[in-house]
């Protein structure tokens, strides 16, 4: 019997026994191999957490109750048993369902994530807004692995949570260690006792007892506490942070005993306050292959289920990829000079600083999810004479803003800030689009901001940075393969601020920055059939803008299009805007780029079209106002 096909909706889980729960996550598990073999997507994170998903639905009342994923990378098994199914063959695809839990998309997705370490703080509001609101029958579950818990948010978020003492169940999803022999007879015992009912309804009538019913510690319930929590400590041989903050620690327990789980979260279930119940997994569960390569199956792409062989759909004379021009060459100024470092938030493979790491693997820092220290400790690096090249996806640097402008910017301290990712990235969506990276640092002083046209360009751009020691220089670049075969040129220094004329033309000029000057290039080469012949500007830097080249063109051309691909607002059209109207200048402008809005999921290519901004877009706008 396939229990799966008559599971649409939580509701349906709960008329299943105990016992056939083991089924269940079997046919899930391999339910979603098949799927993500075919259409790629975050793969081992998911069918980590096939056991513990199956036990919430089961012992929850969702949608009432509260469950906010972190990140959302593990949420596919809670996708596909809350009524999607059906959809499921649609993920990451555009107009399909999101790759990360999302409120407009089903009531059972309590807050929309992406990015990570910020569950806790969602579910504590929530916990607050239901307690305001008279709801206290509401349960508030905080799912959260092992990397994102290391995220300072996270932390903040427990020190508040704890102290609060609302009712707030934060699940530890553990995955990085094998389970020891803390997970043995005794440990497993403490935790049947700790979490049981009775255990718990005796606790709460001995603090009444020793506080006189006001419910406030005293000397001697602090006293006995620590005791307790002393003994807790030698039997699990676990640490006490969590008891420290103010939780209640349960664990930790095997993440992939559904029976267990179902058993331990109906007794934690009639708990109140903030407690913590900590469970070991394994990332790719049920996978040999995805197991004994957790990195590489995070999100593999299309792969074949039965050997594992990924299904690379790239050619051996395909360009290489941006993060791995970054990679290269940060090597070879790595064995130039001793002071040249590496840094990133855990995205050493995804960033390609693992080139680096496998032969200077003393000068390569991942700090962990944590993007702010790492700019912070970044300009540590600098203010100490070293050459700090950190290495962050544009949307996620987003967290690292107020270091960039306290830390660097304001102190002149020539960081290296390489933004992996930057533009349209496709599948992941609106959380990982890197749109904002070019008007939110345009307005912060003392910083050089550069977007490379191909692989050349980027590699002349990080010398150019390595080179010069005076200001924070920015260097921004996209997901995904260049347009250039040979890349490795000798190392030549540009000159900062300057543009580059691509083509001359007549009438109209064309100001690119970045990869999408590729997009136009072939454009103006279809045009050229046409008798349209438009002038190209590579535009290479956004600050310091090269004013004296936006004076010449815009005192030869009587129009002017701006092509970029980060938002409207705050980029290349709005610096260009400025221009024209503080020289009362009367050249008509128009733009492409990413409109007022957040970007849906979809494939790169099928996002550029639907936004106008792949070659034929740009060719019927030049072709419209020429």
């Amino acid at each position: 019997m396939n229990l799966l096909e008559n599971i649409i909706f939580p509701a349906d889980i709960k008329k299943l026994s105990l016992e056939e729960l083991p089924q269940l996550c079997r046919e899930l598990r391999a339910f979603i191999i098949e799927q993500t073999a075919k259409n790629p997507g975050h793969l081992g994170a998911s069918l980590g957490t096939i056991e513990l998903t199956v036990a919430i639905h089961y012992v929850f009342n969702t949608p009432n109750d509260k469950l906010v994923w972190d990140v959302g990378h593990q949420a596919y098994g809670h996708k596909i048993l809350t009524g999607r199914k059906d959809r499921f063959s649609t993920n990451r695809k555009l107009g399909g369902i999101s790759g990360f839990p999302r409120v407009a998309e089903s009531e059972y997705d309590a807050f929309g994530t992406g990015h990570s370490s910020t569950s806790i703080s969602a579910a504590l509001g929530m916990a607050v807004a239901d307690r305001l609101a008279g709801n206290t029958e509401v349960n508030h579950i905080a799912v959260i692995g092992d990397g994102a818990m290391g995220g300072g948010m996270a932390f903040e978020a427990l020190n508040q949570a704890g102290d609060s003492k609302e009712n707030l169940l934060v699940i530890l999803n553990d995955n990085k260690i094998s389970i020891d022999e803390s997970v043995g007879a005794m440990s497993q015992q403490l935790l049947r006792i700790t979490s049981s009912y009775k255990y718990n309804q005796f606790k709460e009538k001995m603090w009444n007892f020793f506080t006189l019913n006001t419910q406030k510690s005293n000397a001697f319930t602090r006293m006995i506490r620590n005791w307790v929590n002393s003994i807790k400590g030698r039997i699990s041989n676990q640490s006490n942070m969590f008891n420290q903050l103010g939780f209640r620690y349960f664990g930790p327990t095997d993440g992939h005993d559904v029976i267990s789980l179902v058993k331990i979260l109906s007794n934690l279930k009639n708990i109140k306050g903030p407690r913590l119940l900590h469970i070991i997994t394994v990332k790719g569960k049920g996978l040999e292959f995805a197991e004994a390569n957790q990195v590489k199956f995070h999100a593999p792409g299309k792969f074949d289920p039965e050997t594992g062989t990924i299904l690379d759909t790239s050619h051996n004379d395909s360009p290489s990829k941006y993060q791995d021009v970054f990679g290269e060459t940060i090597l070879e100024l790595a064995r130039a000079n001793v002071k040249v470092v590496g840094i990133t938030p855990a995205m050493a493979t995804g960033c390609s600083l693992t080139i680096m790491r496998k032969e200077f693997p003393e000068r390569v820092f991942d700090v962990g999810i944590a993007e702010q220290h790492a700019v912070t400790f970044s300009a540590g690096l600098a203010i100490n004479g070293y050459i700090p090249f950190c290495n962050i996806y544009s949307s996620f640097f987003q967290r690292g803003y107020d270091q960039v402008i306290h830390d660097i910017a304001l102190q002149k301290l020539p960081v290296v800030i390489c933004l992996d990712r930057a533009g349209i990235v496709g599948e992941d969506g609106p959380t990982h689009h890197g749109a904002f990276d070019l008007a939110f640092l345009r307005a912060v002083p003392n910083l050089i901001i550069a977007s490379p046209i191909n692989e050349i360009e980027l590699r002349q751009m990080l010398y150019t940075a390595y080179c010069q020691r005076e200001k924070p220089f920015v260097i921004r670049y996209p997901r995904g393969r260049g347009v250039l075969q040979n890349w490795k040129v000798p190392f030549e220094e540009l000159p900062i601020g300057k543009a580059q004329i691509l083509k001359k033309g007549e009438k109209m000029a064309i100001l690119s920055l970045g990869p999408l000057g590729n997009f136009v290039a072939e454009a103006l080469e279809t045009l050229s059939e046409e008798n349209i012949m438009p002038a190209h500007i590579n535009i290479r830097f956004l600050k310091p803008l090269d004013y004296d080249m936006l004076k010449e063109i815009s005192s030869q051309y009587n129009t002017l299009i701006t092509v970029e691909d980060g938002t409207e607002l705050g980029g290349l059209y709005s610096a260009v805007s400025e221009y024209l109207s503080e020289n009362h200048l009367q050249n008509k402008l128009y733009k492409i780029a990413l409109p007022d809005k957040f970007i849906e999921h979809g494939s790169a290519d099928s996002l550029y079209v639907q936004l106008g901004m792949d070659r034929k877009g740009i060719a019927d706008l030049i072709r419209k106002h020429y």
